[in-house]
């Protein structure tokens, strides 16, 4: 059954007319409600994951649920849906189990902080807050198993408990939790950071119903609503056509040797309405790569899109929902079967975003996006330190590294940039102090982004030189499938990891891989996948190519791509350029809409040449939806 909503105050609240000076106002304090609050979570957090890199999501809702400011939209509908219990004064909720909310947080690592807010005994809104940690207990530290076949194995699972019932702190809840953990110390306080984001906001929505009366308040937010849905139904009557587009890509491999595996999805609309349906997607991996995904969380992804392509000044919030269809077919990689393994989610995750480009941008090649926003390329490093002073330490490292950002229709992608927008590096210079381990090189990998008349951004090379034994582990993808260039333009690098051990010896290692032990200045080279170009390269400045190779982003023989002739100092022969561009013009026929790269046929016979690994074997989906190889 719904939770009940238990006020003490139930007068409704009154719909007034808002003029646009007061709009403007709330709509701008909210915003910066939201920036407060990620001030205070990387302000009072431990963890690198979300003091560093920002890996937490805000969320300020109206009391009916909807998303008013956030990321990801609102998971309170379902969650509400779901709770067997009572929302009151004085609680806060706290859960991890995403089976448990359908979805609306896709892995147990992202711990969510609810709290309902509560004026004058009625309920105003809703703050939350969630954010990753970084060990939850399970079968690895860092609590993502590659090898996981069950969410059991994967870390402590919360359901939606109360972390404050009627203003009293649940402690022994917490000792349970923490208990659970590898490092309690950064997990206590990442959720106390979690905590007092929430209260943060909370304290500025009552002083925005103190300063302009709460109907004024309700109002401006049910307005806002109202704005987005106006906005977001006139582009998608200019954007969406009725006739079907399709688009799909694929997850590279599951790290036990299967794949790919394909998503898929058509779009059209009717009427008003746009339908998503994702019928054709492969089903369930029996390994941890499934993404549970929450139908209002990939609606607020399709409306990000929209918006930021064309219209960016919109804030986007949850108003424009009932104007979005998504289906999602049961026990299939995006809705996996309880109690399947969800930790990998972050591979599908980012591959969502470049599907959503595809099928946007088929209709309107001018606002393409190539491919790029493919992974969340994640480090893993454990052990015990040995340092003069730390001598038995237990040290954990979680890392999220960047990728190349696909070339758009306005410029080059940005080199070496995270999937969201928010995400920022660990400082190198953090991570020698807290960790044993030196960076030996940082910068991006040249050429790694595809040519194009905007190149894709390049990916990074990172080199860690371990100063302890321990085990690595990593997380990534597009190592076997490039990413896609559009328009004309080349499809980006794909991802390499290398370690060179300690005898000398030289291993490429897999994207995907646990339980690797490594020992005292040993090297591990990360490298990952460039964004797919933009357009027809051979219409690139020359000039502005000799620049790249100066700056070390372009090699004199990946200049060629370009039609590009330069010696070693970036310097053009431009005799040469034109006659090698007007010999290449003459020999590759007509430019397509996107550019794959090979077939996966093809990248499966040349997998090993190209990568230095063997090609993942075609899985086959048996009654329980477990992929195994193909007779």
């Amino acid at each position: 059954m719904p939770a009940q909503i238990i006020q003490s105050n139930t007068t409704p609240f009154e719909k007034l007319d808002i003029d646009p000076v007061t709009l403007d106002i709330i709509e701008n304090a909210l915003r910066n409600a939201r920036i407060e609050m990620d001030a205070t979570l990387v302000r009072t957090a431990m963890s690198p994951g979300i003091r560093e890199q920002g890996d937490a999501f805000p969320l300020i809702a109206a009391p009916s649920g909807e998303m008013i400011v956030g990321q990801f939209g609102s998971y309170i509908g379902p969650f509400l849906e779901g709770f067997d219990g009572t929302v009151e004064e004085g609680d806060m909720i706290f859960l991890s189990d995403p089976y448990s909310v359908g979805g609306a947080i896709s892995h147990s690592n992202d711990w969510l902080v609810l709290l309902p807010v509560f004026k004058d005994g009625r309920l105003v809104a809703y703050t939350s807050m969630f954010g990753h940690q970084s060990d939850i207990g399970g079968m690895v530290p860092g609590s993502m198993p590659i090898g996981a076949t069950s969410i059991f194995q994967e870390g402590v699972r919360i359901p939606p408990v109360k972390i404050w019932k009627n203003g009293e702190y649940n402690e022994d809840l917490m000792k349970l939790v923490m208990h659970q953990t590898r490092k309690p110390d950064w997990c206590q306080a990442d959720l106390n950071a979690l905590i007092a984001s929430c209260r943060v906001a909370s304290n500025r929505v009552i002083e925005m119903c103190e300063r302009f009366g709460d109907d004024v308040y309700y109002s401006a937010t049910k307005e806002l609503l109202a704005r987005n849905h106006r906005a977001m139904k006139a582009l998608i009557s200019q954007a969406i056509p009725t006739e079907k587009a399709s688009f799909e890509d694929y997850i590279c491999d599951d790290g036990k040797g299967y794949g790919p595996y394909k998503i898929k999805c058509t779009m059209w609309r009717e009427g008003d309405k746009v339908i998503l349906d994702f019928d054709g997607t492969d089903p369930q991996s029996a390994a941890s790569i499934n993404f549970f995904l929450n139908e209002n969380m990939f609606k607020m992804f399709f409306g990000i899109y929209m918006i930021m392509v064309f219209d960016p000044q919109i804030l986007f919030n949850d108003g424009f929902y009932d104007l979005i269809e998504v289906r999602i077919p049961e026990g299939s990689l995006l809705k996996p079967k309880f109690p399947a393994a969800l930790s990998g989610r972050t591979h599908a995750l980012g591959r969502i975003f470049d599907i959503l480009g595809g099928l946007l941008g088929q209709g309107t090649p001018e606002f393409l996006n190539a491919a790029g926003f493919s992974s969340s390329p994640h480090l893993f490093y454990s052990g015990w330190d040995n340092r003069e002073g730390k001598e038995r330490d237990w040290f954990q490292l979680f890392q999220i590294g960047f990728g190349g950002i696909p070339g758009r229709p306005l410029g080059d992608g940005p080199d070496g940039h995270s999937l969201w927008p928010g995400f920022t590096n660990v400082p190198n210079e953090f991570l020698e102090r807290y960790f044993p381990l030196r960076i030996e090189r940082y910068a991006t990998e040249p050429d790694s982004g595809g040519a194009g008349l905007h190149r894709g951004g390049n990916g990074i090379h990172m080199t860690y030189r371990f100063l302890a034994d321990g085990e690595i582990a990593i997380h990534d993808d597009r190592w076997f499938v490039p990413p896609w260039g559009v328009n004309g333009g080349h499809p980006g690098m794909r991802a390499k990891k290398v370690l060179e051990r300690a005898d000398g010896s030289t291993e490429i290692v897999g994207n995907k891989i646990e339980d690797v032990s490594v020992k005292e200045g040993e090297l591990l080279h990360f490298i990952t996948w460039g964004g797919g170009g933009w357009g027809d390269p051979l219409e690139r400045d020359p000039e502005l190519v000799g620049l790249e190779i100066r700056q070390g982003l372009v090699t004199p023989e990946g200049a060629a791509n370009y039609g590009v002739v330069a010696d070693g100092e970036g310097v053009i022969d431009t005799a040469a350029t034109e006659a090698l561009r007007t010999k290449m013009r003459g020999e590759r026929g007509e430019l397509s809409l996107f550019d794959y790269g090979p077939g996966i046929e093809t990248l499966r016979a040349n997998c090993e040449s190209e990568t230095g690994l063997p090609a993942p074997i075609q899985p086959e989906w048996h009654d329980q939806g477990v992929a195994e190889a193909a007779e």
